[in-house]
């Protein structure tokens, strides 16, 4: 079968297009024939090997896995242990080494798509809903008519946040770039602010809770929008170890001192919270936003833009018409 596959950490000039052995699943595992799967951060974060202390989970010289942790597709056979699914099943969640014509999972991180969601919109879940519902719900423990900041409103975590925060009825205030301003009021956002015309930590209004998917201010900057007794809540805190480390700095000393909470977290896989985003998606509060499609073998160019910045929800890669 084909897989992407890097040899060695650096740019998506690594990123190759091989033909690898078709995987077989374990007992607790399902085996996927992949539709389309996604890119997050993390996966560039990996095919780089940065920050350093990444290495020590995946790999000291170069990845032990293959990229992509997004999926959807076909259950295409499943082990012994598995009672959930059955071959021809429509699933989607999240596996190791997604970007491949086939993939396995086990059977906890997947449910059944929706039948009004397609193949390309269920693969952009996983990651980004999970880190926007945990971070959102269980960390900053959102109520209905609180004002909600967004800031990273536009990417792949951000406008499922947007859809997720409204789903939970607050009103939503989304930060965003000028190009993106559109697209995420149409996606729910009761106020955009576009960060390169105004800074909205030097605003009047004040909020209830901020979710931070950007790093663009220091904590005591979102002080001074919060309520007293409100939360700060940091996913992924920067995409370089300086960053990481200041806000985890911040968050230390701050949580110590003021009556505002400031929370760093990363979000973990559920398969509740997959099959709570299944049910928002088949009811319409939430709709996956897809920046573009690329092939598989446009991996390397799809990976690219991810690393510009400047997505309009999230990259997914389709295997369909490779088929």
């Amino acid at each position: 079968m084909k897989a992407i596959v890097y040899r060695r950490y650096g740019s998506p000039d690594v990123l190759e297009s091989a033909e690898i052995e078709k995987p077989t699943p374990g007992d607790d595992e399902v085996l996927i024939k992949v539709r389309a799967a996604s890119l997050n951060p993390l996966d560039r974060h990996i095919m780089r090997g940065r920050p350093p202390f990444l290495r020590i989970v995946f790999g000291l010289r170069k990845p032990r896995i293959r990229p992509g942790r997004d999926v959807a597709g076909q259950v295409e056979a499943v082990g012994r242990n598995v009672t959930q699914f059955k071959p021809g099943d429509e699933v989607f969640g999240v596996c190791r080494g997604a970007l491949a014509e086939y993939a396995c999972s086990r059977e906890s991180a997947l449910v059944t798509k929706p039948n009004n969601v397609t193949f390309e919109q269920a693969a952009s879940v996983g990651v980004a809903s999970l880190t926007a519902l945990q971070g959102l719900r269980d960390k900053g423990k959102i109520r209905p008519g609180q004002k909600v900041l967004i800031n990273g409103a536009g990417g792949g975590v951000g406008t499922f946040a947007v859809q997720i925060a409204k789903s939970f009825g607050a009103d939503v205030t989304a930060v965003c770039s000028t190009g993106k301003v559109e697209m995420v009021r149409s996606i729910g956002a009761d106020r955009v602010i576009d960060y390169t015309q105004q800074d909205f930590t030097e605003d009047t209004q004040r909020y209830d809770l901020i979710f931070d998917l950007a790093a663009t201010h220091s904590l005591p900057a979102y002080r001074r929008v919060l309520n007293p007794k409100a939360t700060c809540v940091i996913a992924g805190g920067g995409t370089k170890v300086r960053e990481i480390l200041i806000s985890a700095f911040e968050v230390l000393v701050l949580s110590r001192f003021v009556s505002q909470d400031f929370i760093m977290f990363v979000a973990k896989l559920s398969n509740a919270d997959l099959t709570f985003i299944r049910d928002l998606m088949a009811t319409g509060k939430v709709t996956p936003v897809i920046d573009g499609l690329y092939k598989l073998s446009e991996v390397p160019q799809a990976m690219r833009h991810l690393e510009e910045g400047h997505a309009r929800g999230k990259i997914v890669i389709t295997l369909q018409d490779e088929r």
